[in-house]
C-alpha cells in the first residue's frame, strides 16, 4: 500500500489528472463557444445550421449522414476556434519571449536553487534562501 501511495503522490500522476481534468472543462468551453458564437454565424452564412436530419435510405435501412456531417462541421470548428483563441496567442507570446521581449514576468528564478519562485516572494518555498526586496 506504501507504494501505492508514492506512486499517487508524485509529481507526475497528479499533474497528468490535473490536466485531464482541467482538458475536459475547457473541451466544454470550447464546445459551448462554438456552439453559442460561431455555429449561428455560419448559419446565418449557410442559412441551414443543423444537418443532423439529412438521411437517405437504401434497401430498407436508414442512413443518417447528417449526423456525421454535423459532428464534422463541431469539429472543425472547435478546432478553428482552438487555433485562434489559444494556439495563436500563445505562439505569439511564445515568440516574444524568445526575442527577449519583457512578458510582465511572475515568477522569478531563485538564485540559490534555480526554482521558479513568485516574483514577490521574500523566501524560497524550495530552499528558504532570503530573497532580496521586489523591485
Amino acid at each position: 500500500m506504501k507504494d501505492f501511495k508514492e506512486f499517487l503522490m508524485r509529481g507526475n500522476v497528479v499533474d497528468l489528472a490535473v490536466g485531464i481534468v482541467i482538458g475536459a472543462a475547457f473541451g466544454t468551453l470550447v464546445t459551448a463557444f462554438v456552439a453559442a458564437f460561431i455555429t449561428p454565424v455560419v448559419a446565418l452564412v449557410a442559412g441551414k445550421a443543423d444537418v443532423s436530419a439529412l438521411s437517405f435510405t437504401a434497401g430498407g435501412t436508414k442512413f443518417p449522414y447528417g449526423l456525421f456531417l454535423t459532428a464534422v462541421i463541431s469539429f472543425v470548428l472547435v478546432a478553428i476556434a482552438v487555433f485562434f483563441f489559444v494556439v495563436k496567442p500563445i505562439n505569439g507570446l511564445r515568440e516574444r519571449q524568445r526575442r527577449g521581449e519583457q512578458v510582465d514576468p511572475t515568477t522569478k528564478p531563485c538564485p540559490e536553487c534555480l526554482s521558479e519562485i513568485p516574483v514577490e516572494a521574500r523566501r524560497c518555498a524550495f530552499c528558504t534562501s532570503q530573497q532580496p526586496a521586489a523591485a
